[in-house]
């Protein structure tokens, strides 16, 4: 049984949950201890029952509430080296303090799982691919560009979590401070919807069943705009969205379960 769920997904904060029904794992921590029980609620899961809280980076969005978490309830924090250097989550027993990279896979409980680097302006980012009864799902946001060893890691998931996070013209013409904007563009910044449309076309292309948008600007995208991207790339290219792919975005502020 594969179990994948955004929680919450954008700019202002980011969480997602992954199980085979034995395991629990919840990938990264924006948002408070409250919002995180009630989120988890509502999927039928409890703070107790999870084995672990792998970090992506150390941006606020992804770890706002990942120290509170990890201490209320003794969950196993997992992230690189740098990673738990730069963030800031307050003392965290040494126990609960468990280092990655990427050039080792390891299991967490029943699933296996690989971390996989990330261009991005953090210290050590890291992307996650799981494997669950012979499924793969992969989790790849906060991307500055898409290039061809990170797009040969995530390729032939059946499940994809993918950074859609800025429509182009909306962000240069936005109001955004310039040197923001340069960020945002940057090799380090994060993935347009121009281009997660061409990777979505290359994850169908390798069997991706299922693609959920994520991480989009509150400021400089819509859902509708993210999704009519990646619709009209896709069609364009003779694949039949809803027979031959599910496409869906995850909502910024509640959960989103994968269609399929």
């Amino acid at each position: 049984m594969l179990i994948f769920t955004s929680l919450i997904s954008g700019s202002s904060g980011n969480s997602s949950y992954v199980s085979d029904g034995k395991t629990h794992i919840l990938i990264d921590c924006g948002m408070s201890g409250k919002q995180l029980l009630e989120s988890l609620t509502q999927i039928g899961i409890s703070p107790n029952q999870l084995d672990a809280l792998l970090i992506t980076h150390e941006h606020t969005d992804h770890t706002k509430g990942a120290g509170v978490v990890a201490r209320r309830y003794g969950i196993p924090v997992y992230a690189t080296a740098g990673t738990h250097s730069a963030m800031n989550i307050g003392s965290v027993p040494d126990s609960q303090i468990k280092i990655i990279d990427t050039n080792n896979d390891f299991e967490i409980g029943t699933i296996g799982i690989q971390a996989f680097d990330i261009p991005h302006d953090a210290a050590n980012p890291v992307g996650y691919s799981f494997y669950i009864d012979g499924k793969k799902v992969s989790l790849a946001t906060d991307i500055g560009h898409m290039h061809k060893s990170l797009i040969e890691q995530i390729m032939k998931s059946n499940m994809v979590l993918l950074e859609s996070n800025h429509d182009v013209d909306m962000l240069q013409f936005g109001p955004y401070p310039f040197p923001l904007k340069q960020r945002i563009l940057s090799d380090i910044g994060h993935l347009s919807n121009e281009n997660a449309a061409k990777t979505a076309l290359q994850l169908v292309n390798s069997g991706t069943e299922h693609i959920m948008l994520g991480h989009l600007s509150k400021e400089n995208n819509h859902p509708e705009i993210a999704m009519m991207e990646t619709y009209n790339t896709l069609t364009f290219a003779g694949v039949n969205v809803g027979t031959d792919v599910t496409l869906q975005v995850a909502d910024r502020y509640k959960i989103t379960r994968f269609n399929g």
